[in-house]
């Protein structure tokens, strides 16, 4: 397959100026505005630890968001093509941290645990084997520099739901 180019437009935009600007540390806020054509606002701020608005999404929680998103649609993309049905799909996932002395940080991981109900034909192994596939394909567990782990649990349904 011949490469592809994709490209992603956002803005970000600071609602934090409470008046004096960045004129200390204390007197701005973290509040922004992330922003994509024709997609609703996500009010974003920074994490709590860092003066950050706890009701708004932080940077930190974006990123496990997208890594658990990719993993999920890339699963369902390849349970279908191997003919696992997926009823319902869940992720409990959590990343780690670690800020250094500086002040920076980076993500030590993320651990992805998901929990997917197939229908009562679908191969329980397969689906299983198709999770170990996602992180050759995943474009932003490609993109990351830290370890993502997997834990998923695979429930046969005998009352299936369609969400």
């Amino acid at each position: 397959m011949s490469s592809k180019i994709h490209e992603y437009d956002v803005d970000v935009v600071w609602t934090g100026n409470h008046g004096t600007g960045t004129s200390g540390y204390t007197t701005y806020g973290r509040e922004h505005d992330v922003r994509a054509a024709s997609t609703p606002t996500i009010l974003g701020s920074a994490d709590p630890t860092f003066r950050g608005d706890p009701a708004r999404w932080n940077p930190e929680q974006l990123q496990v968001a997208a890594l658990s998103q990719c993993h999920m649609l890339w699963y369902l993309n390849l349970a279908a093509t191997a003919g696992v049905v997926v009823t319902a799909y869940e992720d409990n996932a959590h990343g780690v941290m670690v800020q250094d002395s500086s002040g920076g940080g980076r993500f030590e991981s993320v651990t992805l645990r998901p929990r997917v109900t197939i229908t009562a034909d679908s191969d329980p192994d397969v689906a299983r084997q198709v999770h170990a596939k996602v992180p050759e394909v995943c474009f932003i567990a490609r993109s990351v520099n830290f370890p993502v782990h997997h834990d998923p649990v695979i429930t046969v349904g005998d009352n299936d739901r369609q969400n």
